[in-house]
Order: structure tokens, then sequence, then C-alpha cells
């Protein structure tokens, strides 16, 4: 006799066909089938009335279904799709584990006593599901989750204590392993009660620790408890205003109450978040959202600084600069919420192994938090290094505490990723704009670069066109450091004034983005010594000579 505890499995047929339809909007009304490794995984009802079967391959599955729809098996797509679900049944039962995308299950001793019974248990879940996300489902209720699910597939509930003899005329391939099964059968084993009259012993000195196993669900036994999921704690503070809030000072102080609502929730559960979600509800109706990237925990206050400097944003029709600015709000905000994302326990942020996230960083973090509090979320930079042809894109300046994410891939990869890239050593001063320049060969006459790259002569001289005390600015700042674009060390020189080229190098050709006519960009950079010692990165775009950067 059976020692499982009694389950209920609710399972949807042809889960991966209903996923693609809910995520991907494929009608799972028509012929459809999901491939995996060019094989059927899962097909539609029509696509079954046709003559599709799981196994096929994908030109036998064509060749029975002409009209066949074809849908890459995607993982993540069926567990997404299912997440409402699962959701729907943990809102009417609790204990809910998630077999595989398609099937979950949980102990039947709650729902049925809450419910009345186990047939009036799984009408009422059934029905859930069906109103909740418009999803036809079956479920079955019997000892053990292997054969509540078999159960599940009839829409069937077996009594307590004939899970056995249910068991015992399904065939060997309910197993799910086919190897297993057709080596069985192979030794006229074709049934599971066949297979569960063996000896226990035996089984596992024939058919290994996989044999044994399945030889314990096949006598009704179960190879774990269920791992029940428990449901997220809701974590959202919310604050329903009593008037409209119109003014800056005014939301200043509902967000400062709300962010020590959030974070004295938060450290009740041992926990901090990275992400912040801020949504706000006008007087209209109109919803606002915007989600704060933190590259650490978030404090009260770094909360209540974020929350402030976005309804900063909203309030005063902000946040951009020139004049494409978002339009002010229609109304006074009536409603703020706040939203954790990225949550982590508290001593979740490890120490870096040489003081990355020490004390002399938070230190830091401290103080530089401070001037951003009094001077907004821009007042203090970094700069992260990403992928690019040019020392310009490589660099792209993140207010401080943001998430550090390259604007292009390719940053600390010991292979350039982006063909065209000039080799190292970097530029160490990068000019915010190009300065036009002029570069003459030993005559004196203008140095011409051709479509093919040729140089009309070997450079000999080069006159910078820039005002005098001209500054560039220095795009290399250290990691970590408050930020970038303080004046360089002095000037880069005074307009008109000839430098003698003593060596040069180039030329590299970059042609970007040519099918875009916006952004494309064809040009020829080179790099040239000075006869003063200095080196420059030159570049030549539709016939103008240009000083991009400077070298150490």
């Amino acid at each position: 006799m059976s020692t499982s505890a009694r389950t209920l499995l609710l399972w949807c047929p042809d889960w991966p066909v209903l996923a693609a339809e809910i995520v991907d909007g494929v009608p799972a009304t028509g012929p459809v089938a999901v491939l995996h490794a060019n094989r059927v995984v899962a097909c539609s009802e029509q696509a079954r009335a046709e003559g599709v079967r799981r196994g096929l391959r994908r030109r036998e599955a064509q060749g029975r279904c002409p009209g066949l729809t074809v849908v890459d098996h995607d993982p993540g797509r069926d567990a997404r799709a299912f997440e409402p679900v699962v959701a729907a049944v943990e809102e009417v039962a609790v204990g809910v584990e998630v077999v595989r995308p398609g099937a979950c299950a949980l102990a039947a001793r709650g729902p049925v006593r809450y419910f009345g019974g186990e047939e009036a248990a799984a009408e009422r879940i059934v029905e859930h599901v069906a109103q909740s996300c418009a999803v036809e489902s079956q479920v079955g209720i019997a000892d053990g989750v292997f054969a509540a699910g078999l159960a599940a597939r009839e829409g069937r509930i077996v009594s307590p204590g004939a899970t056995p003899a249910f068991l015992a005329v399904q065939p060997v391939e309910a197993l799910g392993r086919p190897a297993l099964a057709d080596l069985l059968r192979r030794l006229g084993v074709r049934t599971l009660g066949d297979f569960a009259a063996l000896a226990a012993g035996d089984v596992l000195a024939r058919f290994g620790f996989d044999g044994a196993l399945a030889h314990r669900l096949a006598i009704g036994g179960d190879d774990r408890p269920l791992a029940v999921r428990r449901p997220p704690v809701d974590l959202t503070v919310t604050a329903d205003l009593d008037e409209p809030i119109e003014r800056v000072d005014v939301a200043a102080f509902a967000a400062r109450t709300l962010a020590e609502r959030l974070h004295e929730r938060l450290a009740g559960h041992g926990l901090a978040c990275t992400r912040l979600g801020i949504e706000a509800v006008t007087a209209h109706g109109q919803e606002l959202h915007r989600v704060w990237r933190h590259d650490g925990l978030l404090s009260a206050a770094a909360i209540a600084d974020r929350v402030r400097w976005q309804l900063d944003g909203w309030l005063s029709g902000g946040g951009r600069r020139g004049g494409d600015r978002p339009p002010r709000p229609t109304a006074g905000i009536v409603r703020l919420r706040l939203v954790p994302d990225g949550v982590l326990a508290q001593a979740g942020l490890q120490p870096g192994l040489w003081g990355e996230t020490g004390a002399e960083r938070e230190r830091a973090h401290r103080a530089l938090s401070r001037v951003q509090g009094l001077l907004g979320p821009e007042a203090v930079v970094t700069a992260v290094l990403g992928g690019g042809r040019s020392p310009a894109d490589q660099t792209r300046m993140v207010p401080w505490g943001d998430e550090r994410l390259p604007a292009r891939p390719g940053a600390g990869s010991a292979v350039p990723s982006w063909p065209g890239r000039l080799p190292p050593p970097s530029p160490a001063v990068v000019l915010p704009t190009p300065l036009t320049a002029s570069v003459l060969d030993a005559t004196g006459a203008p140095v011409v670069v051709s479509a093919r790259l040729t140089v009309s002569a070997p450079p000999a001289q080069l006159i910078i066109e820039v005002e005098a005390g001209a500054q560039v600015t220095r795009r290399s700042a250290p990691a970590g450091t408050a930020g970038a674009g303080g004046p360089a060390d002095g000037a880069v020189g005074r307009g008109g004034v000839p430098v003698e080229i003593v060596g040069w190098a180039g030329p590299w050709p970059v042609d970007e983005r040519w099918w875009d006519p916006v952004e494309a960009c064809r040009r020829a950079r080179f790099q040239v010594s000075l006869a003063d010692g200095s080196a420059l990165l030159l570049a030549v775009e539709s016939g103008r000579w240009l000083l991009e950067a400077v070298y150490d």
C-alpha cells in the first residue's frame, strides 16, 4: 500500500503551445508544433488531428500537416507564461510546487478540508484558474506527485489507497524514461504493475540507481516530498495623500516618510534593495513610473533622495537638458508607491577582495551621496569604460551610485571585440569636441587622404585652429573617483602656429553605421608625434582634419 501523501496536481495540456500563444501571439487553435532539436515536443489539438505526434522530425510533421506552424521551444517563455497560473492557484490554496511549466502540485489536505471534499476542491481550483487566466486545466488527485500527474491527464480522482492499482495498468512509457521503457519492453515488462512486482534489490542491481528510482514511482512512492514555494512577501509601501501635491518641498516630506517606512519594512525581513521603483498617480488618473538603480544597498536617506529627485523631475516638468522636456503632470500627485526591486539579504553585498566595497569606499560613498543630496544626482559622475572604436565612444559618464553599465559592450575583453578599434595605449585626454586642424607636407601643401586611403604626402606640419588658452577635458577618470570633466594640465596650443611632425602612423579607417544616414561616419585616424614630445590622435573626415585626443 502506498505511503505517499495525498497530492493534488493541476495540469495544463499542451502548455508550450499555449505559452507561445500567450507570449508571442501564435494562435493555439490552429495546427501548431513546438520543436526542440528538430523534433516535436508539443503540438496543438488540431495538429494531432492531422497526424502530428511528439517525437516526429520537423520534415515528417510538416509532411503530415502542410499548414503546420512551427515554433521553437523556449523554456523561459513557458515559465514566464505559467507564473500567473501558479499565482492564481496560490490565491485559493497554499504550498504550491511548480513541477514544470504547465504543471504544479500541492498537498491535497488543506484545500480538501476547506472546500469540503476532493471533488469540490478540484472544481474550485480549475474554475478559478479559468476565470483568472483564461486557461483550461485538469486536476488529478492521488497518493504522490507521480500518480497525481498521471491522474490529471485523465482528469481523475484516485481513491485513497487505490493508487497502486491505478498505476499497475499504466504502460512503462509513463515513467518518462524512453531508454528504460524500451529495455523493459524487450524484457517483457510492459506495465508499471509488472515492473512493481520485481524485487527492489534486483532492480537496483540490474538497472542502477535511476531504475530503482523509477521502480519506487511504479509502486506508488515518491522520489522526494513536495518542495513548496513560499509566496513572496509584499514589500511595497503606498501613501494615499489627502491633498494633491504640486510643490517640490511638500513632496520631499512625503518622500522621506515613505522612504523610512520602506526601509523599516525591508529591515524587518533582513533585506535591502539595489533597485527602486517609484510610482505616482495624479488626481486626473495619470500614472508615472521610474526605476532607479544603485551600485550598492539603498539606505533610508538614499531612498528618500531618489524619491525627491524623481518627484522634482516630474513636478517641475524637467529632467532633460535643452528644450526637449517631458510634460508636467496635468494635476497634483495623490498617491505614491515605492516598489523595491533587486532585493537581497542585508549582508549580501560582500566586500571586495582588494577593498572595492570596504570602509574607504563606504566613506567616499557617504560623502558623494551627500553632495548629490545637495546638488542633484548628476552633480557627481563616474566614468565607465565600454566598447567602441573611438576613444570618445569607449567612455560613459554615469551618476554616482547608478548601475555601472557600459553604453556599448566589449569592455574588459582581452581581445578587442570592435574591429577597427585603435590598439593600446589609449589616449589620456579626449576632447569633448574635436578641434579643427590642418596637416601640411614638407612643401606646405595640405595632406590629402584618398578614398582608397592613399596619403598624398608624408605629414610634416600640424596647425591646430584653436583660440589661445583653449582647454580640453580629461576623459579617463580613475574608477571610483568623483568624476571627470575638469581642465587638463595645459592648453592644446595657439591657432595658426605650425608644429613639426616628427613621426606618424596610420591611417586606420573606420566606416560605421553606413546604413543610418544620421549616424553614418567614415573617417581615417592617424597617430602623430610632435617635435615638442607630445603625441596626438588625429582624424580626417570629409576632407577635414580633426584633433580628437592627446596621449600622455
